[in-house]
């Protein structure tokens, strides 16, 4: 079982992603979109996107940390257990609190707002269910390991090494199969999570306007009020001068 879930469970998320992404792009280029619904309800929105996507993008930055970065990295710079921990957990802390508040409240939105709800994709039930779970797992993890009701288990001598051999093709499951339940299960959705992207509004995520940020500035002509309103209204049958 730790082979099928550790060592096979990965490698078949990542095919179906990619998969994914290559028929959606192939057959639902159109319906490659967020589904926005802004047009519905933007008060709520204004508050939870923000809250829920900032706060989401430095979580996915400490797990990249805490997964890719090696301990002997962090060592060799002078950065202790402790002092790293401590960091790891401050950081996470504001950014879990923040994505938290920001999802309750789109959901809140969808379940409240009629006009989302009946906008709501069968897709995005399925979709919601697996993030809250993931959510609500990671945090569960980070408390029960902070509090040490996981003994002296370091994730970093485990779930870490084994993420990282999975790109070397070699897949060190055993050391998954001896993480604690919490970490095992929040694993288990996060690669849920991963494989629903290219059939969920998820998809937006590959494809992220980031043009944006360095398109050219838009030029607005501004008119003279004053010279507007001291002109007479011409008919509309006056020729132009």
């Amino acid at each position: 079982m730790d082979l099928i879930l550790w060592g096979v469970l990965p490698y078949a998320s990542v095919v179906l992603l990619v998969a994914g992404l290559v028929w959606r792009a192939r057959h639902d280029r159109f319906g490659w979109t967020t589904h926005s619904s802004q047009v519905h309800e933007s008060r709520l929105l204004r508050i939870g996107s923000p809250l829920f996507h900032f706060g989401m993008a430095f979580v996915v930055l400490g797990h990249v940390v805490g997964l890719l970065i090696p301990k002997s990295w962090t060592d060799a710079v002078g950065v202790d257990d402790h002092t790293y921990h401590l960091l790891a957990v401050s950081t996470g802390a504001v950014a879990g609190v923040a994505a938290a508040v920001g999802i309750g409240i789109l959901v809140h939105r969808r379940l409240t707002v009629r006009a989302v709800r009946r906008a709501t994709l069968r897709s995005d039930h399925l979709m919601y269910t697996v993030l809250l779970g993931a959510m609500a797992l990671g945090i569960l993890a980070t408390v029960l390991n902070s509090a040490g009701a996981m003994g002296d288990y370091n994730y970093r001598d485990g779930v870490s090494l084994w993420f990282r051999s999975l790109f070397t093709l070699q897949p060190d499951y055993a050391l998954m199969g001896r993480a604690p339940l919490a970490f095992q299960l929040h694993v288990l959705f996060g690669l849920a999570l991963f494989t629903l992207i290219p059939y969920s509004r998820l998809v937006h995520m590959v494809s992220a306007p980031l043009t944006y940020l360095f398109r050219p500035y838009v030029v607005y002509r501004g008119r003279d009020t004053g010279q507007l309103e001291q002109r007479k209204a011409r008919r509309g049958w006056e020729r132009a001068s």
